[in-house]
């Protein structure tokens, strides 16, 4: 599977585990739901995380973050990299207004989404024979049609360094 993004209508396809849709467009059910097993799904709204205490408080009570959570960029990216305490085999995790998320603080932001561009890939792995790479966590993220390509710039410079 090549590093380049896939553009359909107002959706972007960035790695299998990872979509950036704008309102109206939509990602293939195919490429979110697996042919069987349980789903559990997240959905956030940007707007509910203008700042990383906010944040932290919607991803842990959406997300079911143990009592443990760390409140920090190092816990954060730990529970949503494991998030074995979820019962369901999949997991899909929507945020709306992904542009309105920590709007303020482009570190923040940039940790945020490297942190699920990391746990999406950890939670990937390759269908043998076929070569064909699957994922146990998607996550979408849908914003405005004018934010769609600095959020979509972001993510692909978290694919060059990690050379997907």
């Amino acid at each position: 599977m090549g590093g380049s993004m896939k553009e359909e209508t107002s959706a972007i396809h960035i790695a299998p585990w990872m979509h950036v849709i704008t309102p109206g467009g939509s990602v293939p059910l195919d490429k979110l739901l697996p042919a069987s097993g349980s789903v559990y799904m997240a959905r956030l709204n940007g707007q509910d995380m203008p700042d990383e205490v906010s944040m932290f408080q919607h991803f842990s009570e959406v997300l079911k973050f143990p009592e443990y959570f760390g409140w920090n960029w190092n816990a954060f990216y730990d529970c949503v990299r494991d998030l074995e305490w979820l019962s369901a085999d999949n997991r899909i995790l929507i945020i709306e207004s992904a542009e309105s998320t920590l709007p303020e603080d482009s570190d923040a932001r940039k940790e945020l989404f490297g942190s699920l561009w990391r746990a999406g890939q950890r939670w990937s792995y390759t269908k043998q024979p076929e070569g064909v790479t699957l994922t146990k966590l998607s996550i979408v993220l849908s914003c405005d049609k004018g934010s769609l390509p600095t959020i979509a710039k972001q993510l692909e410079e978290w694919q060059k360094q990690d050379n997907w």
